[in-house]
């Protein structure tokens, strides 16, 4: 493995934990980003401003790695629109069956020993392995 992917991966995870952290320390909030987001709009509107925030660090970040880094993941031109569509709708409603979001589950529930959180990282795991497996032996997409 490269060394500067190697360490920008585990600067990355270092923050997202930090970012975590903190939430929790000062807001009492789980960092789920799902439902960060899925309540900004549905939710009293002293409880707003904490998710507008954090969703706007999430893109203000990807954009500051952006500019000092120059380099950004590049989209795979070729995969299939219909594909991403349903993608998305079946994770929206996974998130939704699962009470969270891998952020909330796999970062924050993991780090608080959560058994509930543990099956649904298993299980979040499980189904993209195998959900990747379909698509590029089944369907062909790369």
């Amino acid at each position: 493995m490269n060394s500067v992917i190697f360490y920008r991966a585990l600067a990355g995870g270092g923050l997202i934990g930090i970012a975590a952290t903190l939430l929790l320390w000062l807001t009492g909030r789980i960092a789920g980003v799902s439902n960060i987001a899925g309540k900004l709009f549905f939710t009293i509107a002293g409880d707003r401003l904490w998710r507008a925030l954090f969703l706007l660090g999430l893109v203000c970040g990807a954009g500051v790695y952006y500019v000092a880094f120059g380099d950004a993941p590049v989209a795979r031109a070729h995969f299939p629109a219909w594909l991403l569509a349903v993608a998305g709708v079946l994770v929206g409603f996974g998130t939704s069956l699962g009470s969270g979001c891998t952020s909330g589950h796999g970062v924050c529930g993991l780090g608080r020993l959560s058994k509930r959180s543990l099956a649904a990282t298993a299980i979040f795991l499980s189904t993209g392995i195998a959900t990747a497996v379909v698509i590029r032996h089944v369907f062909g997409v790369y």
